[in-house]
């Protein structure tokens, strides 16, 4: 089951009041600023890592926060435990 990106926009009723599976929408767009440092380690372990990419790697990092800050979600949690227990592709 993959993650319901729009979550955040019903839990605080700020979105347009359609679902995902009404609106279609599986993935959202989003731009932050990082500092250096993160950037750097990213781009590293990206490049030890062929089967991550940049994307992977954020929406992997953000389950890891929801799930150890309470969040309650089970795709948050599948997505969390399956980036924890992912095996390695030789």
């Amino acid at each position: 089951m993959p993650a319901d990106r729009n979550h955040l926009e019903r839990c605080h009723h700020i979105g347009s009041g359609l679902s995902s599976v009404q609106s279609g929408s599986t993935y959202v767009s989003m731009e932050a600023e990082i500092p250096e440092v993160l950037y750097r380690g990213m781009r590293d372990f990206i490049g030890s890592n062929p089967n991550w990419d940049q994307y992977r790697v954020m929406s992997s990092a953000l389950a890891h926060f929801l799930f150890q800050n309470g969040c309650e979600d089970r795709a948050v949690t599948e997505r969390y435990l399956d980036d924890l227990f992912i095996q390695p592709e030789s």
